[in-house]
C-alpha cells in the first residue's frame, strides 16, 4: 500500500510541475523570477531533469527511505509555499484544476506518511 500512494504522489507532483511551465512558475520562485524570461523559463524546466531523475532513483527504496518521507513531507510544506505565494503578481496558480493537483499532492504526502 505504502509504494501505491509514493508513486501516486509523485505522479502527482510531476503533472503539477507540467502545470507550473504553464503557469510561468519561474515568475514567482526566488531563484528564477529575477531572470530574463526566456533564460528563467529554460533554467526552469531544465532544472527538473536532475530532479525527476534524482527523485526516481533515490525514492526507488524501502518505504521508510529518507528520500520518500523527504518527498512526502515537502509535498505537505508545498501547499503551504502555494499558499503563501498566491498573492505574489506573477502567480497563475488561480484556477480549480492547479489547486486540485497542488492539494492532491499534499494530500498524498500526509496518506503516505501516515502510513509509513
Amino acid at each position: 500500500m505504502p509504494d501505491i500512494i509514493y508513486y501516486a504522489m509523485v505522479g502527482a507532483f510531476f503533472t503539477h510541475e507540467l502545470d507550473a511551465v504553464k503557469r510561468h512558475e519561474w515568475r514567482v520562485l526566488p531563484i528564477t523570477s529575477f531572470l530574463p524570461e526566456r533564460i528563467g523559463e529554460q533554467l526552469f524546466i531544465w532544472m527538473h531533469v536532475p530532479l525527476f531523475a534524482l527523485l526516481l532513483w533515490a525514492g526507488d527504496g524501502a518505504p521508510e527511505s529518507m528520500t520518500r518521507i523527504g518527498l512526502a513531507a515537502f509535498a505537505i510544506v508545498h501547499v503551504g509555499l502555494h499558499y503563501v505565494f498566491r498573492r505574489h503578481p506573477d502567480y497563475e496558480f488561480n484556477n480549480p484544476s492547479s489547486w486540485a493537483l497542488i492539494i492532491l499532492t499534499g494530500l498524498l504526502g500526509a496518506a503516505y506518511l501516515a502510513v509509513v
